[in-house]
């Protein structure tokens, strides 16, 4: 009987975040499907229940659905949201997350990957590289991911053809390397029939390179931000208990420990820490990234969500910085409106400065420069100002509080990165 995972008894902080992304039909769910049922991360009840609904429809079994439980995607073939599942190997524990690759849903597909510590790639081999293709590479290089395999897919409808595999290859290598990236391997497989996907594939012995799961199980897994980075935790809520304060977040990168002495920024308070608190668990002396904790003060202050907490070298803190942004609004991003700024867990009004560039996401092609204005899908260079200081590192810094999202009429517009702090703005 399959080995089901209880999430109760996995610990997630260690388990090896996984994006998938590709462009629609590509096979992207049936590929996530197929690695649940190969390594028995399926229930055997919703192994049935999914025959039962492809049974009813008159098709062959579809592992997309074991991913896509929502009737909604079944019937359009299409994954809209994004979902995390877990599967185990011998060697470790995976969290996928599972990005969409249609076009209308480019916004929680950088949702999902903004997280993941590996991306995979996935072309169809009879289909090629498509304009998603291109943007979903552009996408992973403004949201810093390194770690990248490519899976060229649905090898069987070219005959399992080498010279199909290599043609692919080349052309998106070159893709690839216009953006700085380099995949750590390439791996021709058929995902619906398990062909290279847990062990090597008799259809394709001209490629001498492991199956995906064993490429997967190779990889070092690597704390998501370095214990050796400056602290950086996000204040995510302040809670008081018999008169005392408790301070909660995230530690993004470094580490805190009781009785050494923080800062809040950009307030600029600062305290000792007393205590380090988590839920129905005995108390620590010191929290690493990736945990989230609750702390305590030997003096009491008032600060609010939305300070980082840190030591030194601090963050920079300003009300004007140079980012990059990819933009998914339908309506067009301007120069002097008006947006929400959502930057860990600070959110604060901000408006468009400057828009020194506008780059084309597919083809990386300049559109123009002092723009008045970035079109959905555009890629652009530009300079925020904040309507109160906050604090962040450049993305190359610090990866977490680097990133943000410009929020409009409630939804998510665009994601960027920040490049660095900027002295001297014009006044819109």
């Amino acid at each position: 009987m399959p080995q089901i995972l209880e999430k109760s008894k996995i610990r997630l902080d260690t388990a090896l975040r996984i994006v998938f992304v590709g462009h629609v039909d590509h096979g992207k769910s049936t590929l996530v499907g197929r690695i649940l049922q190969e390594t028995g991360s399926v229930l055997p009840s919703r192994m049935k229940e999914v025959e039962a609904i492809c049974k009813s429809r008159g098709m062959n079994f579809e592992y997309a659905f074991l991913l896509d439980a929502l009737e909604e995607e079944q019937d359009q073939g299409v994954t809209i949201d994004v979902s995390q599942v877990l599967f185990k190997t011998k060697k470790r524990f995976y969290r996928v997350i599972d990005a969409p690759g249609h076009k209308e849903f480019l916004k929680n597909m950088v949702s999902g990957a903004s997280t993941a510590d590996v991306a995979i790639l996935l072309i169809d081999a009879e289909e090629g590289l498509r304009e998603q293709t291109r943007r979903h590479a552009t996408i992973l290089s403004l949201l810093g991911i390194k770690q990248i395999l490519v899976a060229v897919n649905k090898m069987d409808l070219v005959g399992y053809d080498r010279a199909v595999f290599e043609r692919v290859r080349e052309e998106y290598g070159k893709h690839l390397k216009s953006l700085k990236l380099e995949p750590l391997a390439y791996v021709p497989l058929a995902a619906y029939h398990g062909e290279n996907v847990a062990l090597p594939s008799s259809k394709m012995p001209w490629y001498e390179g492991k199956p995906l799961l064993e490429l997967l199980d190779s990889l070092k897994l690597e704390p998501p931000l370095s214990e050796n980075l400056p602290l950086r935790l996000p204040l995510q809520d302040v809670y008081k208990f018999d008169k005392e304060r408790i301070f909660a977040g995230r530690v993004e990168s470094g580490t805190l420990s009781v009785g050494e002495e923080v800062s809040f920024l950009p307030s600029g308070k600062r305290g000792v820490v007393k205590s380090i608190e988590k839920w129905n668990v005995p108390k620590q002396k010191k929290a690493s990234a990736g945990e989230s904790v609750g702390f305590t003060l030997e003096d009491q202050i008032f600060v609010e969500r939305g300070e980082v907490v840190c030591r030194e070298p601090a963050p920079e803190v300003s009300r004007t910085f140079l980012a990059n942004i990819f933009w998914m609004g339908n309506k067009h991003l301007k120069r002097g409106e008006k947006y929400l700024l959502k930057l860990t867990t600070e959110e604060t009004e901000c408006v468009v400065d400057s828009i020194l560039r506008v780059v084309n996401s597919s083809n990386l092609e300049e559109i123009s420069q002092n723009a008045q204005e970035v079109a959905k899908n555009e890629v652009a260079e530009i300079i925020l100002a904040t309507k109160k200081p906050v604090a962040f590192d450049t993305f190359d810094r610090i990866p977490e509080t680097g990133r943000f999202v410009l929020v409009s009429e409630h939804d998510v517009r665009g994601g960027g990165i920040i490049l660095k702090k900027v002295e001297h703005f014009s006044a819109i």
